[in-house]
């Protein structure tokens, strides 16, 4: 991918989840909602404090995170949904689950 955030924006290409609940019943397409967890794919270098110093972002790529419903802008890069959001946009980093999916 050839493209490279500015300042403090994120983005992320969505995780999708599984098609199946717990009990195995399967979900249609149509009853699917977005998922709100993805994979960060690129990160900006930072924004910048009062100071003018650029304060670096927490994520970085390959983190699994989780983010608001309706949180960034869609944005088909390359071919691929990718989401661009703010690093504040993110709600969380979702410890062991890259980890897990890269044991597999």
């Amino acid at each position: 991918m050839k493209f490279r955030p500015l300042h403090d924006r994120v983005v992320v290409k969505r995780v999708e989840e599984d098609t199946k609940t717990a009990g195995g019943i399967i979900i249609p397409d149509t009853a699917k909602e977005k998922p709100q967890q993805g994979e960060v794919v690129a990160v900006g270098p930072g924004a910048r404090d009062d100071q003018g110093k650029i304060v670096a972002l927490e994520v970085k790529p390959g983190d699994r995170v989780l983010f608001g419903k309706w949180s960034g802008t869609e944005v088909k890069i390359d071919g691929e949904d990718l989401l661009i959001m703010k690093e504040s946009d993110i709600l969380g980093i979702l410890e062991g689950k890259s980890s897990a999916k890269k044991a597999a």
